[in-house]
């Protein structure tokens, strides 16, 4: 069994730029299990960095410092590939960088349990609650608010306010570990937590936290829900071999995805919504067209592709986590391999890998130029992107299907060729 397929020559395939890590205070204690940094997120700003580092503790980090301080050395100069920066939060003045004037502080939150799940919600664009008759609310979110959502081991969801580092809501109804929370882009701040009590919760924060929905389908733990850029379709995975899409507008199942032969646990949206990436312990990604249920291309972790059989059970490739890149033409899988792969979507073989003992999860910053991913140890690795200049074929295609359903461009009178690559087949 090898980690690439055999027409690939691994001296061909490129390292990743290791740039710089996150480490967290060591103790005798701490090697158990509760130190494991389960996520890791960007402000969709670019304006912070959070991750779970382990035992109830949330790290908010202005992201500009942060990657400010992996690209200058200690001498002042740039350091280069061979020489990343690891920066260690328990030397500073408990813990914390010392911000200038106007700046954003770094914050030090204890959330009182295990922290599984954590997702930025910001209000920007302005959208109104669904609750349109309700006058009075405690709390008056502004344009400029953005807020942080922690998932809890007892089964709590807290939402704090990131530039001040204050508990405003606490949310109670899940009976088992929150495990994944993301909210809707298009600044509602509507939240959707997914829990091990087999269910997905849909929270309105402009309603003072309210419960909207509870979305019932998932006959096992759920892992991860993703919504789609423009907010319509959820997308939730679990410990299953099923991916669940949901209308949101009217809160109800649209299908399931069937083609993973072992549970899936990671799920991401491209940019423009057209293509859907789902990870599972079967050893594969598959994107998805999630508007007609059709796997569009599948990245294999493990070669040669392993029977049903097999990837239905325990191997060392599960893929523990998925990104799509803000570029939409790459995606980042994190496997037990003890690699890091950043995948083209025109090809089938990794552009680069990076080595990473025991990842876990993985996030792009906003602006797609760097790679978080947390691990077991509760520290977080950093890795350069693949960049490359879009083509101005990718970037019209990218415009158009953020408007447009695979049904609808499918009814354009236009050459199939074209069509083909509207619809990303040909990937």
């Amino acid at each position: 069994m090898a980690s690439f397929p055999d027409s690939v020559n691994e001296n061909d395939i490129g390292q990743a730029k290791f740039i710089g890590e996150l480490l967290v205070p060591v103790a005798p204690f701490d090697q158990k299990s509760g130190r494991e940094a389960w996520t890791v997120a960007f402000a969709p700003n670019g304006s912070y960095f959070a991750w779970s580092q382990g035992h109830r503790i949330v790290r908010l980090i202005p992201w500009a410092k942060c990657l400010k301080n992996f690209s200058i050395g200690h001498d002042g100069e740039a350091t280069n590939a061979l020489s990343p920066r690891r920066l260690s939060r328990q030397n500073s003045g408990e813990g914390q960088l010392i911000p200038e004037a106007d700046e954003p502080r770094e914050h030090t939150i204890d959330c009182g349990d295990v922290v599984w799940g954590l997702a930025f919600g910001s209000s920007v664009p302005e959208k109104q609650s669904r609750c349109v008759n309700i006058e009075w609310h405690r709390f008056k979110f502004g344009q400029d608010q953005l807020l942080l959502a922690t998932g809890l081991n007892n089964g709590r969801i807290k939402i704090w306010d990131v530039y001040t580092g204050k508990l405003l809501l606490n949310l109670m109804d899940h009976t088992d570990i929150v495990r994944d929370l993301t909210f809707a882009p298009d600044g509602s701040l509507m939240l959707v937590s997914a829990s091990r009590d087999k269910t997905l919760r849909v929270w309105d924060l402009k309603d003072d936290g309210n419960m909207v929905k509870v979305l019932r389908g998932h006959q096992n733990w759920v892992y991860c829900s993703a919504f789609s850029p423009d907010s319509s379709i959820l997308c939730s995975v679990g410990a299953g071999k099923a991916v669940f899409l949901w209308n949101m507008d009217k809160l109800t199942l649209m299908r399931k995805l069937e083609g993973h032969h072992n549970d899936v646990v990671s799920c991401e949206f491209s940019p423009d919504g057209a293509l859907l990436a789902t990870a599972s312990y079967d050893t594969r990604v598959i994107v998805w067209d999630p508007h007609k249920a059709t796997v569009l291309l599948e990245l294999g972790h493990l070669f040669p592709p392993p029977s049903p059989i097999f990837a239905g059970g325990a191997n060392d490739r599960w893929v523990r986590s998925v990104s799509f890149s803000p570029d939409g033409r790459h995606i980042a899988s994190i496997t037990d391999d003890r690699l890091v792969r950043f995948w083209s979507i025109e090809e089938r073989a990794p552009q680069a890998v990076g080595s990473l003992p025991s990842g876990l999860c993985c996030a792009f910053s906003a602006d797609g130029s760097v790679l978080a991913a947390g691990t077991r140890g509760g520290s977080v690795h950093f890795w350069e992107c693949p960049r490359s200049v879009a083509s101005l074929q990718h970037i019209c295609r990218m415009s158009l299907r953020r408007v447009m359903t695979t049904q609808q461009v499918e009814t354009l009178a236009i050459p199939m060729p074209l069509r083909d690559f509207l619809t990303y087949k040909v990937i």
